[in-house]
């Protein structure tokens, strides 16, 4: 039995390698691997005793050599085939490790031109994975050190590796071969300015397993973009408490993304992927305390997304409530202390951003919708507001004040689902009305979740009122200022009754539906 061992991650290679030869295995091994395993004192022979040839071209050209392939491509079930390799003095290779240099994490890690990332691109271990998976039937593709204690396990119980395994094994190694060309592709997408291709190549690696789906009947696993940076829930760290849940996950992403959104030290409180409250002010208990104002029973069971590190006078308001998780860029002693007494509450920290690297690249800048049979892919909804943009079409300008509660809830809403309505007041929600059929009944919903405290708020909305029925019973509750897109036939009516109203309206000429 022989082996090929050229791996760009060294991990485990020399245990694996000692454990092959006390197997009897014969080693063969690509230049840098082999002194790699030279340098831990063990001896195996370059992949040059079976071509005949040393590596070319700087080391790219090392196994491209029908030595190599014709021993990995034997069938052998097929006598013919290996009286072939018999009759020009060749073997065949049972067992091909390797994993390809990393490409994607070292794009997004610093600034790299089309020159040197072509250089990175390992087109030698990625054609010997494709061609060990393909041949299955006898030889085990291995792509990654997790499986060399089972891999040794079994040649050591059995003298062979299982059918079982080596599907196994064929199938992670074309999955592995498939996202590293997926993730060159993007990259090249990413120079040439391609948003869209033609085939859009989606590349995840699993970060867990999770207990179960939306509902405990559907199973499910969470994912990480390989093409995105740094600074997402994706990259959490757990400090506390079980494992998110699949819903809890979903909340714990809307929370974070909202705070995120905002400068100021920011609090928003999630449920079912809507904001229940958010507050910006100038320290976090204070936004704290104003978000959870905005429905403290709807809050109940919620999640918490801070946009600050969070500190010990705001992790002991948190803790006086009961919620399913928090997610911070950080904690200091005294707030992990305090939230770490709360049982059953899920404590993430997600780390910054990047100083530098290409970042995001890919498909971490899209967002997707299933449907039946394939996916919507479109941009992610980023866009700002220019104030210079604003049109103000009403008879009565905003104040200043209200054009500052205006700003906030226009930024607020894009993250509500559609058709959405938020009351806002001094940088803080004190009403949301979400995910409604009827843009009515959305601002009748954030109305009577804001009571006494929607006098004298601002209002947004996600889109246009394609009737002036929502404007009326909104200032008729004490509104004073509304931001809208504008845009509908009916926009004249619209500005009658802000007007009739003494009300201040603004349009954006730019709308956020969240579906």
């Amino acid at each position: 039995m022989r082996a090929l061992l050229s791996v760009a991650t060294r991990d485990g290679i020399t245990a694996l390698a000692r454990d092959l030869q006390s197997l009897g295995v014969e080693i063969v091994a690509t230049d840098g691997t082999r002194d790699h395993l030279a340098q831990d004192g063990v001896d195996v022979g370059p992949v040059s005793e079976l071509t005949g040839i040393p590596a070319l071209l700087g080391g790219q050209v090392k196994t491209f050599h029908p030595a190599v392939y014709a021993g990995i491509l034997a069938r052998r079930d097929r006598p013919e085939q290996l009286a072939e390799l018999a009759a020009q003095g060749l073997a065949t290779i049972d067992i091909v490790v390797v994993n390809v240099k990393p490409f994607g994490a070292e794009i997004g890690r610093s600034l790299v031109g089309i020159e040197q990332a072509i250089e990175m691109i390992d087109v030698g271990g990625a054609a010997l994975l494709g061609a060990a998976a393909r041949n299955a039937a006898g030889v085990a593709a291995v792509a990654s050190p997790e499986h060399y204690p089972r891999l040794v396990a079994e040649l050591r119980e059995r003298g062979l590796v299982s059918p079982e395994f080596r599907a196994q094994l064929a199938a992670e190694a074309f999955g592995t071969v498939a996202a590293y060309h997926a993730e060159i592709a993007a990259y090249l997408n990413q120079l040439t300015g391609t948003i869209f291709p033609k085939r859009l190549a989606v590349v995840l690696e699993k970060v867990a397993d999770l207990r179960h789906g939306e509902n405990p009947h559907q199973s499910a696993a969470f994912y990480r973009e390989t093409t995105h940076r740094s600074g997402t829930l994706a990259d959490s760290g757990q400090l506390h408490g079980e494992r998110p849940s699949f819903n809890n996950l979903l909340d714990l992403d809307a929370a974070y993304r909202i705070v995120n959104d905002f400068t100021g030290p920011t609090v928003a409180i999630a449920k079912h992927t809507d904001p229940v409250g958010i507050a910006s002010a100038d320290d976090l208990v204070e936004a704290y305390r104003r978000a959870l104002e905005t429905d403290p029973v709807a809050s109940f069971g919620g999640i918490i997304g801070v946009n600050r590190e969070m500190d010990g006078t705001t992790a002991r308001a948190i803790a006086q409530n009961s919620f399913e998780a928090v997610v911070a860029p950080g904690y200091d002693r005294s707030a992990i202390g305090i939230l770490r007494q709360k049982a059953g509450l899920e404590i993430l920290a997600v780390p910054p951003d990047p100083a530098d690297g290409m970042r995001d690249y890919g498909i971490a800048n899209l967002d997707f919708k299933r449907i039946g049979g394939g996916l919507l892919v479109e941009t992610l909804d980023t866009l700002g507001l220019d104030r210079g943009q604003l049109q103000v079409v009403t008879k009565r300008r905003p104040t200043l004040e209200e054009l500052t509660d205006l700003l906030f809830a226009w930024r607020a809403v894009r993250h509500v689902r559609s058709n959405a309505i938020v009351l806002a007041r001094n940088g803080a929600t004190v009403g949301i009305g979400a995910a409604q059929a009827s843009r009515q009944v959305a601002v009748e919903i954030a109305l009577r979740r804001a009571g006494d405290r929607g006098r004298l708020s601002v209002m947004a909305s996600d889109a246009y009122f394609p009737f002036p029925d929502g404007i009326q019973i909104a200032a008729q509750a004490g509104v004073t200022a509304i931001i809208q897109p504008g845009g509908s036939i009916r926009d004249e009516m619209a500005i009658e009754v802000a007007d009739r109203h003494h009300l201040a309206m603004v349009f954006t000429g730019r709308r956020h539906f969240r579906h």
